[in-house]
């Protein structure tokens, strides 16, 4: 007796997972790549977060070694593979407009 199964569908059980895993491998390596180009792009005063969610400004670059300054008079060292992304710069200074005229009600 024959299987009565079509040969396509045959196919597609096995090509399926093979484009997964090709899916995942190239998605990977484009995160490999991104994720070199920000850590090779970093620069003293640069605004980051790390792996780990702590936020900081890039004090000294040695070769592997990032210095971080998290909070006044804060200094803490990191692997430069521990940099997750630049946080956007933050205005240095507010101006009169942004500040509220008077005492904000809540509606």
């Amino acid at each position: 007796m024959s299987s009565g199964g079509s040969p396509l569908a045959s196919l597609l059980i096995f090509a399926l997972p093979v484009l997964l895993i090709v899916f995942m491998v190239f998605s990977q390596r484009r995160r490999q790549r991104e994720a070199q180009s920000l850590q090779a792009g970093l620069t003293v005063g640069d605004e980051v977060c790390t792996t780990s969610g702590l936020f900081g400004r890039v004090t000294s670059i040695e070769d592997q070694v990032v210095t971080l300054e998290v909070a006044p008079g804060v200094v803490l060292r990191f692997d430069r593979r521990a940099i997750g992304l630049k946080t956007p710069q933050s205005p240095s200074s507010t101006t009169a407009s942004d500040q509220p005229s008077g005492p904000v009600s809540p509606e």
